[in-house]
């Protein structure tokens, strides 16, 4: 690879990474704070939020049928091409990067048992919301799926790892508006005090300070 591609290509890694599989375990704590536990996990440059399937209403977030064995659903959003992996080579990751309307995809995991368990090398740190902060967050997830006006959206194909799936989602990933800032996003619409970052590193480090550290990641 020349040294102009990778100048080109370094940046746009560290966004479009965001969209990368994390390795497939200390059990997670309990807190006695007050409000809903909510989980961000980290899987190398990528960030997704878990959140238990029995916290979600009835009338929110149909796709989450889908998993009728899952204690947790866990959900990032990114580039369908790249998060997909149709195409991660390099001119996909500049397609990816500079492109201003690229079509998205929600992926969503259903996992059985403590977080920890399914993701032993990623960071997962809890955060506390309130139910109005639960279901703000909730609403945010909901929403960003494409519908087409179904009552719930079909899956796209399998997932990344384990009962998994991508569904189609209706905002378009940009350089600026990265897998991490669309956590970011719920996240503060949900009532936490986190500013948008489009690496996974300064996202996590706003979730240090003001949640718990369930388990470090694995270097």
């Amino acid at each position: 690879m020349t040294l102009l591609r990778r100048a080109l290509l370094a940046p746009m890694l560290i966004a479009l990474c965001a969209c990368a599989a994390p390795p497939p375990n200390p059990a997670e704590a309990k807190s006695s704070e007050p409000g809903v536990a909510v989980y961000l996990v980290a899987h190398d440059k990528h960030s997704g939020i878990a959140v238990r399937r029995a916290d979600i209403p009835a009338g929110l977030w149909p796709e989450s049928r889908d998993f009728p064995q899952a204690e947790y659903l866990e959900v990032g959003w990114g580039d369908r091409d790249y998060y997909m992996g149709r195409d991660q080579g390099f001119w996909g990751t500049l397609r990816a990067a500079l492109g201003s309307d690229n079509p998205s995809v929600l992926h969503v995991a259903g996992v059985r048992g403590p977080l920890a368990e399914t993701f032993p090398a990623s960071e997962i740190i809890e955060v506390r919301l309130s139910r109005d902060g639960l279901e703000r967050l909730l609403r945010y997830i909901h929403d960003a799926y494409d519908r087409a006006g179904a009552p719930a959206a079909a899956p796209l194909g399998p997932g990344l790892y384990g009962d998994s799936r991508f569904y189609p989602a209706r905002e378009t990933f940009n350089l600026l508006r990265t897998c991490n800032v669309w956590t970011a996003r719920g996240l503060r619409g949900a009532g936490l005090p986190i500013h948008d970052s489009i690496t996974k590193d300064g996202l996590m480090s706003q979730a240090r300070e003001i949640g718990k550290v369930v388990q470090r990641a694995r270097e």
